[in-house]
């Protein structure tokens, strides 16, 4: 009867107070003495920053960084990561102090080309890489060239733009004027880089050549060409604008904002404002400059149809082959880029034709475009980060922009042209918020789909063997 009431008891008291959790086996650890450990962690946190820089997010780089220790042995490992630096510590228990280390971020440099190889370093290094084949491998990454020589870059730079140039149905003279905007712009672009001037006034310098070489199209004109009479200069400009909005870390910002990274996001965040703001000024400086000279434009009532559905997705193709190519990608991320492009555009053209608006409509491409890049970045070994910027850049609302700057120029007296002008600039923004949205929940739905994929294949495999 006593050892009933006690095991009543005992139960009563589990049943209040919980049961106690099993003691955790103890784990065996190696020996790893401060300076293996600052040479391990230096290691990684050079791996995160390259990353960082040539364009990956911040989660998949504190994820990366956490592997790495990880596979030398070092857990736990804390990472933070803000716009500009990383920071990592490793405390051991019966360490007196942590080990920390801090890496300053350079300015972006997209590279996915560098960014593949340094995913594949990382998966060997958890495959087993020594420590010192690790390094090697990195310092070779690291000091390797961009894949292409400025010209190639320029050149693709100005394919974008004929890429914009063929989704709207322009004739031949308005694409060849689009390339030849794309490319002084581009041209002028790089000079500026070389001289080291900031990257916010060499947007405002090729924004403003791009519209004084549109505010000059129409003088073709008097050349008595067929062609000429039926020149766009909004075309030659909107294709400037996707290509000076191309390299902005829109998905980038939002992921981060998404993942917990809020100083980088606004880093980020700021970053891109006011790269835009340096297109904007250019282009109201272009304007300017080319209503006081008599060449000024009038502003548009409707938006810049769209041509033929064939044109627009062999447009859309070659915008994600220029982004690919002037970002460093080779061929495999290209071609994947290419055939995601399409996709997207699909999504935008369905979800159109369904009846939603603009901006629900680019938020549908981007999802549907993203979603599938995860999922086939994995299988194929390519940074994700790298065919999704290239599948929704043709999206991205360039002509609405410059109807709505148009607008707002020449609007004069005119409050009805004015309204217009910033309505339509407000749902140029709300069609960038919904890209970056549906970018960044297409990114964030993929990864558990890919993983779901990756567990079925592996267990594939395992009942074959």
């Amino acid at each position: 009867m006593q050892q009933r009431r006690q095991r009543l008891a005992r139960s009563l008291d589990t049943l209040i107070r919980g049961t106690e959790s099993s003691p955790a086996l103890t784990e065996a650890l190696p020996i790893i003495d401060d300076a293996l450990a600052a040479r391990m962690l230096d290691l990684a946190v050079r791996i995160g920053e390259t990353m960082l820089v040539a364009g990956a997010g911040a989660s998949e780089v504190a994820l990366t960084i956490v592997r790495v220790s990880g596979a030398y042995g070092l857990k736990p490992v804390h990472v933070d990561i803000t716009y500009n630096s990383i920071t990592v510590a490793h405390h051991r228990s019966d360490a007196a102090r942590p080990i920390t280390l801090l890496r300053v971020v350079r300015g972006p440099a997209p590279d996915h080309e560098r960014l593949q190889r340094l995913q594949r370093l990382v998966a060997d290094i958890c495959a087993g890489m020594t420590l010192d084949a690790a390094a090697t491998e990195f310092r070779a990454i690291r000091r390797a060239p961009f894949r292409y020589r400025p010209a190639i870059v320029i050149a693709a730079q100005a394919l974008l733009a004929v890429g914009v140039a063929v989704m709207f149905g322009g004739n031949w003279l308005v694409i060849a004027l689009a390339f030849i905007a794309a490319a002084l712009a581009a041209f002028t672009q790089f000079g500026l880089a070389k001289a080291q001037v900031p990257f916010f006034f060499s947007q405002i310098a090729g924004a403003f050549v791009l519209t004084m070489v549109a505010a000059l199209s129409p003088l073709l004109a008097a050349t008595g060409w067929d062609e000429a009479a039926s020149v766009r200069p909004s075309v030659i400009v909107a294709s400037g604008i996707v290509l000076m909005l191309a390299g902005l870390t829109v998905v980038g910002a939002a992921q981060d904002a998404i993942d917990g990274f809020a100083l980088t996001a606004t880093g980020r965040i700021l970053e891109l404002t006011t790269q835009t703001l340096g297109v904007v000024l250019g282009i109201l400086a272009g304007l300017e400059t080319a209503r006081v000279v008599g060449l000024g434009m009038a502003p548009p009532s409707d938006a810049v149809p769209l041509g033929p559905v064939p044109l627009q997705f062999l447009g859309a193709a070659l915008i994600a082959v220029a982004v690919a190519v002037f970002n460093g990608a080779g061929t495999r991320i290209i071609v994947i880029s290419t055939l995601l492009s399409t996709v997207a555009w699909f999504g935008f053209l369905a979800a159109s034709a369904v009846g939603f608006d603009a901006a629900a409509a680019s938020g549908v491409g981007a999802f549907g475009g993203s979603l599938l890049g995860v999922v086939v970045a994995y299988r194929l070994h390519v940074p994700s980060v790298a065919i999704t910027t290239a599948a929704i850049l043709p999206l991205v609302p360039g002509a609405a922009v410059f109807r709505g700057l148009l607008s707002v120029v020449e609007s004069g007296s005119d409050p009805a042209v004015l309204l217009t002008g910033f309505g339509t600039l407000a749902a140029a923004a709300t069609v960038g918020i919904s890209l970056a949205v549906g970018a960044s929940l297409g990114i964030y739905l993929g990864q558990p789909l890919r993983a779901s994929l990756t567990g079925v294949a592996r267990a594939r495999a395992r009942l074959r063997r």
